[in-house]
């Protein structure tokens, strides 16, 4: 039997009814300000829910990695980017809208696989590199979607009037492929990926021999690309742990009684363009490729004829980037666009 008189079961009931009322109002306008339209792209509109899904994984990143009196700074800077983004992709589809041009599921599975291909990747690494990165699958995909639409408009506007001449082309090789060696001397690149501190006593072993593990396994990963023929410099820049990742993994040329024991061991039998072996060091591993050996002379990271057709790609690439520059800029300047992020 109840021990609430009527009376008192009727005032709980209607206060806990108003209390969920009240919570359901508040929800609702907690909603509604956080799901606003922050952006009119001509018909469109962006909404702040949008970019908080667009930026979910860079906004965890921030949240683990910034210090709380910068995080609201750098929060907005990610809303703000992701913003430029999602109108610029506005901007796309519209326009291929208005050339009835279609993007298929199918063509955006091909640009995965090739993406996957090309940088020697399965499904799971690349999946586990775009986490790293703050970046999931279906976002992913809708960036390579977005980016076949940009191709295909671009090759109808643009494409055709670039040209890269033979003159071009051996301007980039003797600048980024070609290098004055002194006789004697081995002018290398150089990659390293470190596992960290190990001096002290105090060290977990089981703790280092993980790092050193992973740091194998990432060594490799790299070496894998290098000997496949991905550019050394890129990799370098990207995945390197040692202060030379700035100039590309360059450190210049040695003499053969300068280098360590390690070092030398690794590049001395190598000839001009080969990417040596692992090696251990004592705080990492390393492996180098070979620009130039000891007679001198001009130092040749590829012959001309194996990577002139890599060069003129590159070039045309960049050709075509400066395009879309000025053609997405001319798409924005025709449009109406109205921010309020």
């Amino acid at each position: 039997m109840s021990t609430f008189p009527a009376t008192a079961k009727n005032a709980l009931i209607f206060v806990l009814t108003a209390s969920m009322l009240c919570l359901l109002f508040s929800s609702l306008v907690t909603a509604e300000v956080v799901d606003r339209v922050v952006a009119e792209v001509n018909d469109d509109v962006i909404t702040l829910s949008e970019i908080e899904e667009e930026g979910e994984g860079y906004l965890k990143k921030i949240a683990l990695e910034v210090p709380s009196e910068n995080r609201m700074e750098a929060i907005q800077q990610v809303r703000q980017d992701i913003l430029r983004s999602l109108i610029d992709k506005k901007l796309i589809e519209q326009e291929a809208a208005k050339q009835h041009i279609v993007v298929t599921d199918r063509e955006v599975q091909d640009s995965f696989e090739q993406v996957l291909s090309a940088n020697h990747l399965s499904r799971e690494e690349l999946l586990e590199e775009l986490k790293r990165n703050g970046v999931d699958e279906e976002i992913y995909r809708s960036n390579l979607k977005t980016q076949l639409y940009q191709s295909k408009l671009v090759a109808r506007d643009v494409q055709s009037k670039i040209v890269i001449t033979e003159e071009a082309i051996l301007d980039y090789y003797d600048t980024h492929y070609t290098e004055q060696i002194k006789e004697g001397s081995y002018y290398l690149l150089q990659i390293g990926i470190s596992w960290g501190e190990t001096g002290g006593d105090d060290i977990d072993p089981a703790t280092l021999e993980q790092r050193k593990q992973s740091a194998r396994e990432r060594a490799e990963r790299v070496h894998k690309l290098a000997r496949s023929g991905s550019d050394f410099k890129e990799l370098a820049k990207k995945f390197s742990d040692l202060p030379s990742a700035e100039e590309g993994g360059d450190i210049g040329s040695f003499e053969e009684d300068e280098m360590a024991s390690y070092m030398k061991y690794a590049v001395t039998s190598l000839t001009p363009g080969e990417v040596s072996d692992i090696i251990e060091t004592p705080v990492g591993y390393q492996f180098f490729k070979l620009l130039s050996n000891k007679e001198g002379g001009i130092g040749v990271q590829s012959p001309y004829g194996k990577v002139k057709e890599e060069i003129r790609e590159k070039l045309y690439r960049q050709e075509l980037e400066k395009a879309f520059t000025e053609w997405i800029k001319q798409i924005r300047d025709r449009a109406y666009i109205k921010t309020s992020l």
